[in-house]
């Protein structure tokens, strides 16, 4: 935490010494990196991995996600805990809600002319869209909070968000000349949205999808949806930790450092158990996710094979 608020306050430093120079896009690419350490911050403690006390974590969520990185930590955490309690269930995940991406055949058969096209070759797409998630978490923030909504904590997370993201074009405007600016706006958006989109994509996007109202136990609905990725202490570090997914999901308040450490031990008792324990190499799993997105606009999948039906019969 130290390290990261230090890198924050470091590139703004940096921005001052570059100055009047199109290496500045440089400067803004290593904000995006910091901004994603952030964001992943504010996901350990929104889960209370950090602090023994709960409203330390939530303060620290609301101070990572809100000040420095411009994201409400209750829009968040409203979305992430219904993704936790149902992950890749029609009607339940809000991560494979109906979007500018479908993830379900079902769905793209209910789109015509150009969203039907989109949607049948949506998997090309999937990389540059992912250029505007930074933008689209943070119009989501402040959706909510200026909704009529019950928002917990709105007067405190309103005004902390609007001020991280006037000052921050304001100060680069101030410091910089207009066209760097916006480039420099531009470059930071872009590569924070596919770091971050990035880190969690490979989770579950090309996993198992299970339709709406069927029941499937604790330990499947978890491990059969979700991915791990190998890598290293480079993925470790560059996925904050999501890249251990499957314990992720079956502990989401571990603290990050010790998902590593209990791998072995979910991986040998899914098993023992025979629950397929799914984990690929890095670039392996983006391959995945594009196929998937196409296959998808193919409509030449089916949704979820239920475990126990398979095993036992129908």
């Amino acid at each position: 935490m130290v390290a990261t608020a230090a890198a924050f306050a470091g590139i703004w430093v940096a921005v001052v010494l570059v100055g009047d120079s199109w290496w500045q896009l440089a400067v803004a690419a290593a904000f995006a990196v910091v901004l994603t350490q952030v964001a992943f911050l504010g996901h350990d403690s929104a889960h209370r991995q950090i602090f023994t006390s709960g409203a330390w974590n939530d303060w620290a969520a609301r101070i990572w996600a809100c000040g420095f990185a411009g994201l409400s930590a209750s829009w968040w955490r409203s979305k992430h805990n219904r993704h936790h309690a149902s992950p890749n269930q029609q009607g339940s995940d809000p991560d494979i809600a109906p979007g500018v991406v479908v993830w379900t055949a079902d769905v793209l058969d209910t789109r015509t002319g150009f969203s039907g096209w989109f949607g049948r070759n949506q998997g090309w797409f999937f990389f540059p869209l992912l250029t505007l998630e930074g933008l689209s978490l943070h119009v989501s923030s402040l959706r909510l909070l200026l909704s009529k909504e019950p928002v917990q904590h709105r007067w405190v997370e309103l005004p902390m968000v609007v001020t991280r993201l006037v000052a921050y074009p304001v100060a680069l405007f101030l410091l910089l000349p207009p066209g760097k600016a916006v480039a420099f706006i531009a470059v930071q958006m872009a590569l924070f949205g596919v770091l971050l989109g990035g880190s969690f994509a490979p989770n579950h996007k090309g996993m198992p999808i299970i339709p709406a109202g069927m029941k499937v136990d604790f330990l499947r609905r978890q491990v059969l949806t979700s991915r791990n990725i190998r890598g290293g202490i480079a993925v470790d570090f560059m996925m904050g930790g999501l890249n251990y997914q499957v314990e992720h999901h079956l502990f989401p308040s571990m603290p990050r450092p010790n998902l590593k450490l209990v791998q072995p031990v979910v991986r040998d008792y899914c098993e023992k158990l025979d629950v397929k324990y799914t984990e690929v190499g890095f670039f392996r799993s983006y391959k995945i996710i594009v196929s998937y997105l196409n296959r998808v606009g193919l409509a030449d999948r089916g949704a979820f094979d239920c475990p126990v039906a398979a095993q036992y019969g129908r």
